[in-house]
């Protein structure tokens, strides 16, 4: 009985050593990677330069965007044979 009160008491105090550690490396500074120097400017020159990619096919490539074809369409002649 003796015993295993002692074992499971040293096993929690080594689970506990081991979650202190892991807390204090989770709180310890670390230096900034590089999403954190450069993340933020990829982020915005990738959404310009998407939306200019946009900007020009929209304007200047000539693609009819599904425009009503009212008065550009005249009907064939009817054939009563």
């Amino acid at each position: 009985m003796m015993f295993s009160f002692t074992r499971n008491a040293l096993g929690s105090l080594k689970i506990r050593s081991i979650q202190q550690t892991m807390a204090r490396q989770s709180h310890a500074k670390r230096p900034p990677d590089f999403h954190d120097k450069y993340g933020n400017a990829v982020l915005a020159s990738g959404s310009v330069f998407c939306i200019a990619a946009w900007v020009y096919m929209t304007t200047q490539v000539g693609i009819e965007w599904n425009l009503s074809p009212v008065g550009r369409v005249t009907p064939k002649e009817w054939n009563d044979e």
